[in-house]
Protein backbone atom coordinates (compact mmCIF):
# COMPACT_ATOMS: atom_id res chain seq x y z
CA UNK A 1 0.00 0.00 0.00
CA UNK A 2 1.47 3.43 -0.82
CA UNK A 3 -0.81 6.26 0.37
CA UNK A 4 -1.17 9.35 -1.81
CA UNK A 5 -2.46 13.22 -0.78
CA UNK A 6 0.96 13.64 1.64
CA UNK A 7 -0.39 15.32 4.41
CA UNK A 8 1.83 18.48 3.99
CA UNK A 9 -0.09 20.28 7.17
CA UNK A 10 2.28 18.25 9.65
CA UNK A 11 5.69 18.79 10.62
CA UNK A 12 7.64 15.95 12.57
CA UNK A 13 10.93 15.83 14.65
CA UNK A 14 11.48 12.86 15.40
CA UNK A 15 13.99 12.28 18.51
CA UNK A 16 16.09 9.17 19.51
CA UNK A 17 19.61 8.05 20.45
CA UNK A 18 20.92 7.82 24.07
CA UNK A 19 24.58 7.41 24.84
CA UNK A 20 24.63 3.45 23.79
CA UNK A 21 22.12 3.25 20.82
CA UNK A 22 22.52 0.09 19.29
CA UNK A 23 22.76 0.12 15.52
CA UNK A 24 19.60 -1.91 15.12
CA UNK A 25 17.78 1.56 16.77
CA UNK A 26 19.85 3.24 14.83
CA UNK A 27 18.17 1.43 11.53
CA UNK A 28 14.57 1.69 13.17
CA UNK A 29 15.03 5.64 13.65
CA UNK A 30 16.13 5.54 9.88
CA UNK A 31 13.07 3.22 8.78
CA UNK A 32 10.41 5.69 10.73
CA UNK A 33 11.89 8.84 8.86
CA UNK A 34 10.73 6.87 5.55
CA UNK A 35 7.61 5.88 6.55
CA UNK A 36 7.17 9.54 7.52
CA UNK A 37 8.49 11.12 4.62
CA UNK A 38 6.06 8.45 2.64
CA UNK A 39 3.09 9.97 4.86
CA UNK A 40 3.92 13.82 4.62
CA UNK A 41 6.79 14.65 2.59
CA UNK A 42 10.48 14.08 3.65
CA UNK A 43 10.75 17.97 3.60
CA UNK A 44 8.24 18.04 6.43
CA UNK A 45 10.21 15.57 8.53
CA UNK A 46 13.86 16.03 10.44
CA UNK A 47 15.44 14.16 12.77
CA UNK A 48 17.39 14.57 15.80
CA UNK A 49 19.88 13.70 18.27
CA UNK A 50 17.78 13.37 21.91
CA UNK A 51 20.90 15.82 23.38
CA UNK A 52 19.77 18.33 20.87
CA UNK A 53 16.44 17.77 20.39
CA UNK A 54 14.90 20.89 22.96
CA UNK A 55 16.82 23.30 20.86
CA UNK A 56 15.46 21.77 17.36
CA UNK A 57 11.90 22.47 18.93
CA UNK A 58 11.95 26.00 19.67
CA UNK A 59 13.71 26.69 16.04
CA UNK A 60 11.99 24.68 13.96
CA UNK A 61 8.75 24.42 15.68
CA UNK A 62 7.20 21.13 14.96
CA UNK A 63 3.73 20.24 15.46
CA UNK A 64 4.62 16.63 16.23
CA UNK A 65 7.41 15.61 18.28
CA UNK A 66 7.42 11.92 17.64
CA UNK A 67 10.42 9.98 20.36
CA UNK A 68 11.27 6.79 19.54
CA UNK A 69 13.48 3.81 20.78
CA UNK A 70 14.82 3.10 24.40
CA UNK A 71 13.58 4.67 27.74
CA UNK A 72 16.28 2.88 29.67
CA UNK A 73 18.94 5.00 30.14
CA UNK A 74 19.13 7.53 32.89
CA UNK A 75 20.91 9.54 30.62
CA UNK A 76 17.76 9.88 27.96
CA UNK A 77 15.91 13.23 29.37
CA UNK A 78 12.58 12.89 27.49
CA UNK A 79 11.21 14.68 29.72
CA UNK A 80 12.90 17.74 28.76
CA UNK A 81 12.17 17.15 25.18
CA UNK A 82 8.05 17.08 25.74
CA UNK A 83 7.97 20.34 27.77
CA UNK A 84 9.45 21.88 25.10
CA UNK A 85 7.17 20.74 22.71
CA UNK A 86 4.14 21.84 24.92
CA UNK A 87 5.81 25.11 25.37
CA UNK A 88 4.53 25.21 21.46
CA UNK A 89 1.58 23.36 21.05
CA UNK A 90 3.24 20.47 19.73
CA UNK A 91 1.44 17.00 19.86
CA UNK A 92 4.01 14.44 21.81
CA UNK A 93 4.36 10.92 20.70
CA UNK A 94 6.74 8.36 22.40
CA UNK A 95 7.02 5.04 20.33
CA UNK A 96 8.43 2.51 22.53
CA UNK A 97 10.56 0.31 20.12
CA UNK A 98 12.03 -2.00 23.20
CA UNK A 99 9.38 -3.63 25.05
CA UNK A 100 8.56 -5.62 26.75
CA UNK A 101 12.24 -5.75 27.67
CA UNK A 102 12.56 -2.70 30.02
CA UNK A 103 9.25 -2.36 31.03
CA UNK A 104 9.97 -1.64 34.73
CA UNK A 105 11.13 1.69 33.78
CA UNK A 106 8.50 2.82 32.04
CA UNK A 107 7.79 5.99 34.58
CA UNK A 108 10.41 7.87 32.69
CA UNK A 109 7.69 8.10 29.84
CA UNK A 110 4.49 7.18 31.47
CA UNK A 111 3.61 11.07 32.10
CA UNK A 112 5.20 12.82 29.80
CA UNK A 113 3.87 12.21 26.38
CA UNK A 114 -0.06 12.67 24.47
CA UNK A 115 0.13 9.04 23.03
CA UNK A 116 2.27 6.08 23.82
CA UNK A 117 2.94 3.46 21.29
CA UNK A 118 4.39 0.02 22.10
CA UNK A 119 6.08 -2.46 20.02
CA UNK A 120 4.50 -5.19 21.89
CA UNK A 121 0.92 -5.66 22.20
CA UNK A 122 1.02 -7.44 25.91
CA UNK A 123 3.33 -5.28 26.94
CA UNK A 124 1.06 -2.34 26.18
CA UNK A 125 -1.17 -3.17 28.90
CA UNK A 126 1.55 -2.41 31.32
CA UNK A 127 1.59 1.51 31.19
CA UNK A 128 -0.87 2.59 33.93
CA UNK A 129 -2.86 5.19 31.86
CA UNK A 130 -4.72 6.00 28.79
CA UNK A 131 -4.20 6.69 25.47
CA UNK A 132 -2.05 4.01 25.54
CA UNK A 133 -1.73 1.84 21.50
CA UNK A 134 -0.12 -0.79 20.18
CA UNK A 135 2.04 -0.29 17.13
CA UNK A 136 4.31 -3.34 15.88
CA UNK A 137 7.54 -2.28 14.33
CA UNK A 138 7.42 -2.50 10.44
CA UNK A 139 10.02 -3.07 7.26
CA UNK A 140 11.15 -0.05 5.28
CA UNK A 141 10.58 0.09 1.13
CA UNK A 142 13.83 2.10 1.35
CA UNK A 143 16.37 -0.18 3.38
CA UNK A 144 14.97 -3.20 2.98
CA UNK A 145 13.06 -4.25 -0.07
CA UNK A 146 14.82 -6.60 -2.44
CA UNK A 147 13.50 -8.92 -5.51
CA UNK A 148 12.63 -12.38 -4.35
CA UNK A 149 15.55 -13.91 -6.38
CA UNK A 150 15.45 -17.72 -8.06
CA UNK A 151 17.61 -20.36 -6.90
CA UNK A 152 21.05 -19.36 -8.68
CA UNK A 153 22.57 -18.45 -5.81
CA UNK A 154 21.13 -20.01 -2.89
CA UNK A 155 24.12 -22.36 -1.39
CA UNK A 156 22.92 -21.84 2.36
CA UNK A 157 20.40 -24.11 3.34
CA UNK A 158 19.38 -22.47 6.89
CA UNK A 159 20.58 -18.94 8.07
CA UNK A 160 20.28 -16.69 11.24
CA UNK A 161 21.78 -14.00 12.32
CA UNK A 162 20.98 -12.63 15.58
CA UNK A 163 22.50 -12.20 19.03
CA UNK A 164 23.05 -15.50 21.17
CA UNK A 165 20.59 -15.31 23.42
CA UNK A 166 19.98 -17.83 26.07
CA UNK A 167 16.77 -19.09 24.67
CA UNK A 168 17.98 -19.12 21.16
CA UNK A 169 21.00 -21.51 21.85
CA UNK A 170 18.49 -23.18 23.33
CA UNK A 171 16.33 -23.58 20.45
CA UNK A 172 19.50 -24.11 17.95
CA UNK A 173 21.09 -27.03 20.38
CA UNK A 174 17.49 -29.06 19.78
CA UNK A 175 18.05 -28.71 16.65
CA UNK A 176 21.58 -29.75 16.17
CA UNK A 177 20.89 -32.93 14.84
CA UNK A 178 19.08 -32.03 12.46
CA UNK A 179 21.38 -28.85 11.41
CA UNK A 180 24.61 -30.71 11.50
CA UNK A 181 22.90 -32.30 8.22
CA UNK A 182 22.85 -29.29 6.73
CA UNK A 183 24.72 -26.65 4.99
CA UNK A 184 24.03 -23.58 7.76
CA UNK A 185 25.30 -20.26 8.53
CA UNK A 186 24.53 -18.98 12.07
CA UNK A 187 25.76 -15.59 13.03
CA UNK A 188 25.76 -13.29 15.81
CA UNK A 189 27.71 -12.32 18.63
CA UNK A 190 27.78 -15.75 20.86
CA UNK A 191 27.52 -18.41 18.30
CA UNK A 192 31.19 -19.12 17.46
CA UNK A 193 31.49 -21.51 20.25
CA UNK A 194 28.99 -23.72 18.82
CA UNK A 195 31.76 -24.74 16.12
CA UNK A 196 31.35 -25.23 12.15
CA UNK A 197 28.62 -23.34 10.80
CA UNK A 198 28.33 -20.74 13.85
CA UNK A 199 30.32 -17.54 13.75
CA UNK A 200 30.54 -14.51 15.85
CA UNK A 201 30.62 -11.91 13.19
CA UNK A 202 28.05 -9.10 13.29
CA UNK A 203 26.37 -8.55 10.13
CA UNK A 204 25.77 -5.09 8.71
CA UNK A 205 22.04 -4.34 6.78
CA UNK A 206 23.26 -4.52 3.19
CA UNK A 207 25.34 -7.65 4.08
CA UNK A 208 22.16 -9.36 5.56
CA UNK A 209 20.34 -8.65 2.76
CA UNK A 210 22.83 -10.49 0.50
CA UNK A 211 22.68 -13.74 3.03
CA UNK A 212 18.72 -13.54 2.48
CA UNK A 213 19.10 -13.81 -1.12
CA UNK A 214 21.74 -16.48 -0.68
CA UNK A 215 19.69 -18.56 1.82
CA UNK A 216 17.20 -21.28 1.15
CA UNK A 217 15.37 -21.29 4.79
CA UNK A 218 15.76 -18.43 7.16
CA UNK A 219 15.34 -19.18 10.84
CA UNK A 220 13.69 -16.58 12.75
CA UNK A 221 14.09 -16.95 16.20
CA UNK A 222 12.76 -14.45 18.94
CA UNK A 223 14.39 -13.09 21.90
CA UNK A 224 14.31 -13.32 25.77
CA UNK A 225 17.33 -10.75 26.98
CA UNK A 226 15.32 -9.02 29.55
CA UNK A 227 16.76 -5.44 30.65
CA UNK A 228 14.33 -4.37 33.20
CA UNK A 229 11.60 -6.57 33.20
CA UNK A 230 11.63 -7.75 36.77
CA UNK A 231 8.21 -7.15 38.01
CA UNK A 232 5.80 -8.18 35.72
CA UNK A 233 8.27 -10.79 33.85
CA UNK A 234 6.28 -9.64 30.74
CA UNK A 235 6.82 -12.41 28.00
CA UNK A 236 6.89 -10.72 24.57
CA UNK A 237 4.11 -11.71 21.83
CA UNK A 238 4.78 -9.33 18.97
CA UNK A 239 7.33 -10.39 16.15
CA UNK A 240 10.60 -8.83 16.25
CA UNK A 241 10.78 -6.14 13.23
CA UNK A 242 13.19 -8.88 12.00
CA UNK A 243 10.66 -10.64 10.46
CA UNK A 244 9.10 -7.82 8.81
CA UNK A 245 12.52 -6.91 7.51
CA UNK A 246 13.30 -10.49 5.88
CA UNK A 247 10.18 -10.76 4.17
CA UNK A 248 10.68 -7.80 2.42
CA UNK A 249 13.95 -8.83 1.38
CA UNK A 250 12.11 -11.66 -0.44
CA UNK A 251 13.33 -14.41 2.18
CA UNK A 252 11.34 -17.56 2.97
CA UNK A 253 11.10 -17.99 6.65
CA UNK A 254 10.39 -20.29 9.38
CA UNK A 255 9.01 -18.96 12.37
CA UNK A 256 10.03 -20.33 16.14
CA UNK A 257 6.33 -19.63 17.57
CA UNK A 258 5.86 -19.54 20.99
CA UNK A 259 2.70 -17.28 20.97
CA UNK A 260 0.39 -17.48 17.86
CA UNK A 261 0.74 -14.13 17.91
CA UNK A 262 2.50 -14.27 14.14
CA UNK A 263 -0.82 -15.32 12.61
CA UNK A 264 -2.26 -11.59 13.04
CA UNK A 265 0.18 -10.31 10.30
CA UNK A 266 0.99 -13.64 8.25
CA UNK A 267 -0.72 -16.73 7.34
CA UNK A 268 0.72 -19.93 7.19
CA UNK A 269 1.08 -19.65 3.83
CA UNK A 270 3.23 -17.10 3.99
CA UNK A 271 5.69 -17.92 6.66
CA UNK A 272 5.49 -21.37 8.34
CA UNK A 273 6.04 -22.42 12.24
CA UNK A 274 7.20 -24.81 14.07
CA UNK A 275 7.90 -25.13 17.55
CA UNK A 276 9.85 -28.50 18.09
CA UNK A 277 12.76 -30.56 16.59
CA UNK A 278 9.56 -32.63 14.69
CA UNK A 279 8.19 -29.45 13.27
CA UNK A 280 11.40 -28.45 12.02
CA UNK A 281 12.16 -31.48 10.58
CA UNK A 282 8.85 -31.50 9.21
CA UNK A 283 9.35 -28.35 7.18
CA UNK A 284 13.22 -29.37 6.23
CA UNK A 285 11.71 -32.21 4.34
CA UNK A 286 9.15 -30.41 2.76
CA UNK A 287 11.02 -27.03 1.52
CA UNK A 288 14.19 -27.45 1.54
CA UNK A 289 14.30 -29.21 -2.33
CA UNK A 290 11.58 -27.86 -3.32
CA UNK A 291 12.46 -24.05 -4.53
CA UNK A 292 9.17 -23.51 -6.51
CA UNK A 293 7.56 -23.54 -3.84
CA UNK A 294 9.52 -21.57 -0.78
CA UNK A 295 9.63 -18.95 -4.02
CA UNK A 296 5.96 -18.77 -4.14
CA UNK A 297 5.74 -18.72 -0.28
CA UNK A 298 8.25 -15.73 -0.09
CA UNK A 299 6.55 -13.94 -2.94
CA UNK A 300 3.66 -14.26 -0.74
CA UNK A 301 5.12 -12.80 2.47
CA UNK A 302 6.64 -9.88 0.78
CA UNK A 303 3.60 -9.01 -0.78
CA UNK A 304 1.78 -8.97 2.10
CA UNK A 305 4.54 -7.25 3.95
CA UNK A 306 4.76 -4.58 1.14
CA UNK A 307 0.59 -4.21 1.48
CA UNK A 308 0.68 -3.84 4.98
CA UNK A 309 3.63 -4.02 7.13
CA UNK A 310 5.97 -0.88 6.42
CA UNK A 311 6.19 2.06 8.14
CA UNK A 312 4.37 3.62 5.84
CA UNK A 313 1.25 2.05 6.82
CA UNK A 314 2.53 2.70 10.76
CA UNK A 315 2.61 6.21 10.49
CA UNK A 316 -0.48 6.04 8.66
CA UNK A 317 -2.39 4.32 11.51
CA UNK A 318 -0.42 6.60 14.14
CA UNK A 319 -2.33 9.82 12.11
CA UNK A 320 -5.53 7.95 12.35
CA UNK A 321 -4.92 7.36 15.98
CA UNK A 322 -4.05 10.83 16.85
CA UNK A 323 -7.23 12.48 15.17
CA UNK A 324 -9.45 9.64 16.67
CA UNK A 325 -8.06 11.29 20.19
CA UNK A 326 -8.70 14.99 18.39
CA UNK A 327 -4.56 15.70 19.17
CA UNK A 328 -4.54 16.65 15.52
CA UNK A 329 -7.24 17.87 12.78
Amino acid sequence: MTFSGLETDQRVLICSGGRYESQANAQIRESIMDGWAECIGAENVTAVHISGAAASIAQLKPTIVFSIGSYLPESIYFGEVSREAKKIGATTVFWATEDPYEQDANYRITDDFDVIFSCDRWGSNFYQRDRVYHLPLAASRELHYAPVMDETNRNIDVLFCGVAFTSRKDIVRNLMPSLRRLNIRIIGPGWGEFGVGFSDARIEKHQLVELYQRSKIVLNLGRSLHFENKRFMISPSTPGPRTFEAAAAGAFQIFHEDTYELRRYFTADEIPTFSNKRDFDELIETFLDDPDRRLEVAQQAQKRTLDEHTYGNRIHDVLSILRKEKLIA
